[in-house]
Order: structure tokens, then C-alpha cells, then sequence
């Protein structure tokens, strides 16, 4: 079987082989990475058979309440790559501060940034979940990383990726030469390729938002929304589908798997957050995958993979996907933003009239 298939290793080493000069540093971490994933989607599988369902009785650093596998997640990631010298540091969705590696290991020249089990709310419903991770450079190879290390901009990854634990379990990454995605052949206990340079089609009609939140919606999001919703006879003259997961990785692989836009824009729900997905370890890595795979990646107003960060746990808007709808999304936020909507079904005593 291995003869007709391209396993994750191999595939990595063939990568390697392009660049002579490379350490085989990087192909390490993302194996050991790997193996997390592995290790998670057995306990995903099993589910309420190992007592690993529900909440954990406790809250992270995002005041999230936090679920039995968040925690256990995070530590299989952990685990696996503090180990082998390839990481300074990490960071995750789970933790404060950075991750401080053990005193006896040896440090690095990668960070690793990963959210350990996105869409977790879905775990007790057996919807499909996920794990996500980042890669760079670190600044200051061999010795402990700093919060300051970890705050650069999306365009500085080196790697990005993520699992999906679903009917069966797929890694997806980019190393920067496209997107390509591994399918763990449980038998043989590896990620074999099955889908090879991922494209997204540049047009879609078929849009991710979560429209309980459509009340406090910027006007830009609102009209965008409106005429996808007005199908045929409305201004865009063709249908749309309405999806909503709640699991960015859920979210992301049905896009990179038949097309299509996905939204959390930012909104009035909360002032204090200018967006509800944190950038360093979910829109980033996500951004460049979808650019990789030919799509298109924005907070609405600027390229995601340009923003500077500015914290560990910084929230962001995030919209995502076809090249055309992005640009589109993009262009009513510079049109329409600061102005009263005039969509009728919006306006201040149509359907959908915001209280207060």
C-alpha cells in the first residue's frame, strides 16, 4: 500500500531535498506535531469512553470555561515537542505566558504557537473539532523565548497547519508551497497525502457567519449579508447557502474542500474586543493556508497576515476564503462603513432593528 502513497514523512524529506541547506529542524517539529494530533484524535474517538467529556471546572486565560480535552490537548502538545531541541518556546490558546521548557532540554530555533483543541464547545455533540499550530523563526535561537519573540506578523511563518478530527482525522499544513492534506491511515498509524496543491475556487456562493450576532454588525457586514440572502432576484443574481460550525477548523477545511466565505467580523457585542478569533495562533496560521491555497485572508479593512501584533492572546475580525467575496467584503467596509445603512431590512424600523 505504502508503495502507491506518499506518507507525511516522505513528503516532508522531498520538501527537505529542494533545499539542500536546511537542518531537517523544521520536519522534526512538524512530525512531532503530528504525533500530538495523533494523540489527541485517539481520545477524541473515544470520547465518553475514556471520561475525557465535559467541563473542566475551570476557566483559561481568554475566561473560557475550559473543557476536560482542552486541557489534556494542550498537555499532549506540549509533551511532544519540548523535548527534541527543535522549539525556544511556545505559546497556546490554553496558557498566559509563554511556555518555559524544562531546564534539562535543549532550546531551539522555532516557536511553536497552536491552539490545541479549537471548536471545543463541540466536543459533548460529537461535531467535528480541531487543532491548530503556527510556526517561526525564533529570534534568539538556543535560549529561552520572550513574550517579545512571538509577536510577529503572519507573514513571517515558516509553517502553518491543522488537524480535523472528524469522520476520519486529516492534518492540512503549508510550509509555503502550497496546501496540501494527509489523511492518518489508522492501520499503519500514519498521515498519508490524499489531496496534493489545495485550491479555492475565486468565486463562492455559499457563506460562514454566525448570524445570532447579525444585531451588532458593522454596516458593510450587514449589506454584504443582505444580498447574499436576497439570492437571485437580489443584486448579486445567484443564490447563497448559509453554513455556521462553530470550529474555525471545521469552517476552514470545508472552504479549502469546495469553496466558499467565512466571517467573524468585528462587531458591537463587546466593545472592548475589536474581534472574537485570536491572531497569532488562529487567523494567522489559517490566512496562510488560505493564501497559499489561492484564497484571500482580511480583518475587513487590512491584509491578516500584515497586522503586527501587539499580545499573545490579541482578538482580531476575520474574514476569509474566495478572492472575489473577500475583495468585495473588503470594498464595502471602505464605502459603507461610516455611514448609515440603507438596507431596508436593517434600517432603524425594519425586520431586523437593533435594540436600544
Amino acid at each position: 500500500m505504502l508503495a502507491d502513497h506518499t506518507t507525511l514523512v516522505q513528503f516532508l524529506i522531498e520538501e527537505r531535498r529542494r533545499h539542500p541547506s536546511a537542518s531537517g529542524d523544521l520536519n522534526g517539529l512538524i512530525l512531532e506535531v503530528a504525533l500530538a494530533c495523533k494523540a489527541i484524535a485517539n481520545r477524541v474517538a473515544i470520547g465518553a469512553l475514556s471520561g475525557v467529556l465535559g467541563a473542566a471546572d475551570r476557566t483559561n486565560v481568554q475566561g473560557e470555561v475550559q473543557q476536560k480535552l482542552d486541557i489534556i490537548a494542550n498537555d499532549y502538545f506540549l509533551r511532544a515537542t519540548e523535548w527534541s531541541g527543535q522549539v525556544a518556546g511556545m505559546v497556546s490558546e490554553e496558557l498566559a505566558e509563554p511556555y518555559v521548557l524544562p531546564s534539562g532540554y535543549p532550546r531551539g530555533k522555532y516557536l511553536l504557537l497552536f491552539d490545541p483543541l479549537d471548536g471545543s464547545s463541540n466536543i459533548d455533540v460529537n461535531v467535528s473539532i480541531g487543532s491548530i499550530f503556527s510556526i517561526l523563526r525564533a529570534p534568539n535561537p538556543g535560549v529561552d523565548a520572550i513574550t517579545a519573540d512571538f509577536l510577529q506578523p503572519g507573514t513571517a511563518q515558516v509553517c502553518a497547519g491543522y488537524a480535523i478530527y472528524g469522520p476520519s482525522t486529516m492534518l492540512v499544513l503549508t510550509v509555503g508551497t502550497g496546501v496540501h492534506a494527509f489523511t492518518l491511515d489508522r492501520g499503519l498509524g500514519e498521515f498519508i497525502l490524499t489531496r496534493p496543491m489545495i485550491q479555492i475556487p475565486h468565486t463562492a456562493a455559499e457563506f460562514a457567519i454566525n448570524a445570532s450576532n447579525q444585531r451588532f454588525w458593522e454596516p458593510a457586514v450587514q449589506r454584504y449579508v443582505n444580498e447574499c440572502l436576497a439570492g437571485k432576484p437580489g443584486p448579486r443574481g445567484k443564490d447563497f447557502n448559509m453554513r455556521w460550525i462553530a470550529s474555525l477548523v471545521a469552517e476552514t477545511h470545508r472552504i479549502l474542500t469546495r469553496g466558499g466565505v467565512f466571517l467573524y467580523p468585528r462587531d458591537s457585542k463587546d466593545p472592548t474586543r475589536p474581534g472574537r478569533l485570536r491572531l497569532l495562533y488562529e487567523a494567522n496560521p489559517m490566512s496562510f493556508l488560505i493564501e497559499q491555497a489561492g484564497g484571500a485572508a482580511s480583518t475587513g479593512r487590512e491584509r491578516v497576515l500584515d497586522v503586527v501584533p501587539d499580545g499573545l492572546h490579541q482578538r482580531i475580525p476575520f474574514v476569509f476564503g474566495a478572492t472575489d467575496e473577500v475583495a468585495r467584503i473588503d470594498r464595502y467596509h471602505r464605502e459603507h462603513n461610516d455611514s448609515a445603512c440603507a438596507w431596508p431590512l436593517y434600517g432603524g424600523r425594519g425586520l431586523f432593528r437593533a435594540a436600544g
